[in-house]
């Protein structure tokens, strides 16, 4: 991945920075094998010529190990490097008391019973004072990376922090959390604090130069991020449309709806558009003819994310590696006019000199990295036991926004078995995640941590229990259905994270031919009145939904689309067979009954009125007052709130640290437990 190489107008005594670059390119890219037989010109190859006139490097780099260390340790400037690393501290700073939880301390760690879920099993909790000192490391570790003070040392005290509360809550996982964490640990065996940083104004170096592998390293890992994000949007699951729906009514597409309807919007746009985005992108980024052009859509791109999304500071660590991509001496050209240090001709002839063991096995180690990251993306064929409806644990295989996830219903039973009674816990009970309604080894996990805690806090419910966890959701436009076989005892249930989990229920891919049926039948259904709604359901043979409706409701119809069902209700013991293309009208304040029978699902759909909403005139419209207040681009307001988080964050560091060393109590918010 080659950086700009412009030249600049330079006088002959003082050649600046930039067209040093160029000239030390210029002759670490020449071997000794420079004269070559006619019947050997690769030179004029297609793929030479792409390289040479798009990357702006010899393909003579990448044909031995000793060429492409070279390639890799020759000396560039380090300024733009030392840019990113103070805008990469700056945005970590913000993200410890946001998506690392900061903020929320004591809502994560406070309570005992609080349930974790950790990648390894040995892996606990600490009590929440030395869990305030954790992040208090942590975050002193982001202020030395920012302002470039000790570096390695800063690195390492916000490194193993972060990874260390990445790898204790699966439920937490995103991807670009996964990046914050790899760019940190890149950023620890880079020189990044050459430039800008306090380490180089206490100890001024006596070279401004740093190895390329150093900005290597960073931007492999973003065109691995874009890369492969788009190679996980060309899919059906994706280029159908299904995943982002109604985006187009966010006022950052406004432009467009002059030109295209909204649902054509999501698909062209949102959809389509993204998919080549991402694709292409950092290819784009890379050939210099293409550079300047590309760099609108990548910064806008990231701008409309930033108000699209609630994604911390992804699209501004985004925006920070941008710069990356050209001059490595841009911020001197800008801010001091730089001419070359004295040692840069001895670093060039050092440069062009054999490169020794050490190197070599610096570039193997390297080449090892790019690998690994080329491959875990689609490594899921070995970790069977963490795939479900989507393949692998959520983190690390860049399918950003590919999935979306609507749960309608949880239910958690306790059964006791030497009591025979049977107990409805609250979902979240132990929690406040959600994830593990979705993922099989999760769901073992919180299982395990409800029975701990009942043990420890209940002891009227027997030793001997069975819990079984009953969730409906729905991806990406689909049905509602099962995650897992509410017959097993997730207590008993077998995991592996090598085998594939037999009780979690597949994807019912066999009616996505229907999808797009559903979305006109909900059409209609909203259509009746502002107070009509529909549910889509699809179910597994031998299973029963049961489904209690609310007296707030009326109108309530059950409608077979595919399949046959049995139903009954609580109040009348005769069993109706139906299927499909019928219909029956249900009761109110009830209990209802539909078991799937036969071979195949069963698909059908609930239709009802929102009684008491029609009776009261309420309407789920949000009131012009309202709107007219909330501004469209609520900075202002965002600002607010992350100081107002910040805060918090502090309050609960001070908290910690007065406990720990004055035992000042802390105080607790009362959380209460159903």
């Amino acid at each position: 991945m080659a950086n700009s190489k412009r030249k600049l107008p330079t006088k002959a005594s003082a050649p600046d920075a930039s067209t040093a670059d160029k000239e030390t390119v210029s002759l670490a890219d020449k071997s000794p094998r420079e004269t070559v037989s006619p019947d050997d010109k690769k030179d004029t190859s297609l793929l030479a010529h792409f390289f040479r006139d798009c990357l702006g490097h010899d393909l003579g780099n990448f044909d031995s190990i000793s060429n492409f260390t070279k390639w890799l340790q020759r000396p560039v400037d380090g300024a733009a490097l030392g840019i990113f690393r103070l805008l990469y501290g700056a945005a970590m700073l913000i993200d410890i008391a946001e998506e690392r939880g900061g903020g929320q301390l004591d809502v994560r760690f406070r309570d005992p019973l609080h349930c974790h879920f950790p990648l390894f099993s040995g892996m606990r909790a600490l009590d929440y004072p030395w869990m305030g000192c954790v992040y208090l490391c942590m975050w002193l570790g982001a202020w030395g990376i920012m302002l470039g003070y000790r570096f390695r040392a800063s690195c390492l005290a916000f490194l193993v922090p972060y990874w260390y509360i990445f790898l204790l809550d699966k439920p937490m996982w995103n991807n670009h959390s996964y990046l914050f964490g790899l760019v940190g640990t890149l950023l620890l065996f880079t020189q990044a604090a050459a430039y800008c940083s306090l380490d180089s104004w206490l100890n001024p170096r006596s070279s401004l130069h740093i190895p390329y592998w150093n900005y290597f390293l960073i931007k492999f890992q973003f065109f691995v991020l874009y890369s492969y994000a788009g190679l996980k949007k060309f899919s059906m699951e994706w280029l159908s449309g299904y995943a982002m729906s109604n985006l187009s009514q966010h006022w950052v597409f406004a432009p467009f709806r002059q030109m295209l309807d909204p649902e054509l919007i999501d698909l062209l746009i949102v959809h389509w558009f993204t998919a080549f985005f991402d694709l292409s992108i950092a290819f784009f980024m890379t050939v210099e003819k293409t550079r300047l052009l590309v760099t609108p859509f990548m910064i806008s791109f990231h701008l409309m994310n930033s108000r699209l999304f609630v994604i911390g500071m992804f699209p501004w660590v985004c925006l920070a590696e941008v710069p990356l991509f050209f001059s490595f001496d841009w911020p001197r050209r800008i801010f001091a006019g730089h001419t070359k240090s004295p040692s840069y001709r001895e670093e060039i002839k050092d440069s062009i000199d054999n490169p020794g063991i050490l190197s070599k096995l610096r570039t193997c180690l390297i080449l090892g990295y790019c690998s690994l990251q080329l491959f875990l993306p689609y490594s899921h064929f070995i970790t069977k036991g963490y795939n479900n409806w989507t393949n692998g644990l959520y983190g690390y295989s860049w399918d950003m926004m590919v999935h979306s996830f609507d749960t309608l219903q949880t239910t958690i039973q306790v059964v006791d078995n030497d009591n025979r009674q049977l107990h409805n816990l609250h979902p979240y009970a132990f929690t406040e995640y959600d994830r593990w309604t979705k993922y099989a080894d999760m769901a073992v996990q919180y299982a395990q941590c409800i029975e701990e805690n009942l043990r420890e806090n209940h002891p009227t419910i027997g030793s001997n229990i069975s819990i079984y966890f009953d969730i409906w959701c729905s991806m990406n436009g689909r049905f509602q259905q099962r995650s897992f076989d509410p017959r097993v005892d997730l207590l008993r249930a077998k995991w592996s994270p090598f085998e594939a989990t037999a009780w979690s229920l597949p994807l019912l891919t066999e009616l996505n031919h229907m999808r797009p049926k559903l979305r006109t039948i909900e059409n209609e259904v909203l259509a009746w009145n502002n107070y009509s709604d529909v549910i889509f359901v699809a179910d597994f043979p031998g299973l029963t939904l049961t489904n209690f409706i609310s007296p707030d409701l009326n109108n309530c119809t059950l409608t077979i689309l595919e399949g046959n069902v049995r139903y009954r209700n609580e109040r009348d013991p005769e069993a109706y067979f139906l299927t499909a293309g019928k219909s029956i009208g249900l009761e109110s304040n009830i209990t209802h009954l539909v078991t799937t029978i036969g071979q195949k699902p069963a698909s059908y759909l609930f239709t009802y009125t929102n009684k008491t909403m029609l009776e009261q005139g309420i309407t789920m419209d949000v009131p012009v007052e309202e709107a007219e207040e909330r501004s469209l681009l609520p900075l202002w307001q965002e600002f607010q709130q992350r100081v107002s988080n910040y805060e918090q964050f502090l309050a609960h560091i001070g908290n910690c640290l007065l406990y720990l060393l004055y035992d000042v109590p802390i105080p607790l918010a009362v959380q209460e437990r159903d």
